[in-house]
């Protein structure tokens, strides 16, 4: 039995990871519970995120990757290896070839330090490949012929968006602007125009649920506890999507000015396949309601959120090295 290529898509909120014989096998958090006093590792991934709203005094929560940067190497080396073994179980005769998906303005040093720590987790070969190439593959593009195609890759830490052509990144650019700045961005309306202080996951909800870029003809409401800004006891509002884009407003025209600076500076030619083929949206933030009509109508390019575009990344990160020895041929 040959052993089997993985792809692990490491998100700033989520960690994916694809097996090529399997499919996606495992979806956590990337974050780690630490305990000050013994100084071990209490708990990782969906288990930690479980545990990160109740922790007590002595403990630490870790978010090893910040806004697509990875801020602390040591706990992010440990949280792969756990992955990894999670992901390959015991049974794993030969290491696998592993391919990491990283963000597109990585430093070289940042490709040393996780190719290092991906050869010790316990891979036989390592790929680094590009965030905007996983998706693409991911979401059934194929990357290997001449046509020009634009991934736009809404994530939680950062959106990338790239033009792509012939497996090679052609323009490409990067801004920390994505989910989690959703979260923030609701959270700070909520304070601000209802007096109440909400949870970060409570914001998460409204975002999914009445969340949008775009106007909608019957606004959709949503109740919301939390508390009271002022007296500090709980209250609960209600909500409109209608808000909700108004609170979103500055961070989706972040997204939009993004995607527009990157076809400004696309080759004629890539740029005609791209209104032939239009725009790709992959990422936990294409989801939001309506981002795809917010991008369609700024840029006058069609715009298509694919199936799956959570776990696209990480498929795409699997089948990468295949894609590519295709492409030797």
């Amino acid at each position: 039995m040959a052993a089997s290529d993985i792809g692990i898509d490491l998100g700033t909120r989520n960690c994916l990871v694809y097996s090529t014989g399997k499919g996606l096998v495992l979806k956590e958090s990337t974050v780690v519970v630490y305990d000050k006093d013994t100084e071990k590792i209490k708990a990782i991934g969906e288990e930690a995120r479980q545990m990160a709203g109740h922790v007590s005094s002595g403990m630490e929560v870790i978010r090893p990757i910040r806004q697509g940067v990875i801020v602390d190497y040591v706990v992010m080396e440990k949280m792969l290896k756990y992955f990894i073994s999670k992901a390959i179980g015991r049974r794993a005769f030969r290491k696998p070839r592993i391919s990491i998906c990283v963000p597109s303005g990585i430093t070289e040093i940042e490709r040393k330090a996780i190719e290092e720590s991906t050869y010790q987790a316990g891979a036989r070969e390592v790929f680094l490949v590009e965030e905007p190439i996983a998706a693409a593959i991911g979401a059934g593009v194929d990357v290997t012929k001449p046509f020009g195609n634009l991934i736009v890759d809404i994530g939680a830490g950062t959106t990338d968006a790239a033009v792509i052509s012939l497996a090679g990144v052609v323009v490409s650019g990067s801004i920390k602007v994505a989910g989690d700045v959703f979260d923030q961005a609701i959270m700070n309306y909520v304070r601000k125009n209802h007096s109440l202080f909400i949870s970060e996951d409570a914001a998460e909800e409204i975002k999914i649920k009445i969340g949008t870029a775009w106007e909608e003809a019957d606004p959709r409401t949503m109740e919301v506890k939390g508390r009271n800004v002022l007296t500090g006891l709980p209250k609960v509002a209600t909500l409109t999507s209608e808000e909700m884009r108004a609170a979103l407003k500055d961070a989706t025209g972040q997204i939009v000015d993004l995607v527009h600076s990157i076809l400004e500076k696309t080759p004629p030619e890539l740029a005609a396949d791209i209104v032939d083929r239009g725009i790709v949206l992959t990422g936990g933030g294409a989801l939001l309601h309506g981002m795809d009509l917010l991008i369609e109508q700024k840029t006058g390019v069609s715009a298509t959120a694919v199936q799956d575009a959570m776990g696209v990344v990480a498929v795409g990160t699997g089948k990468y090295a295949e894609v590519m020895a295709k492409m030797d041929e």
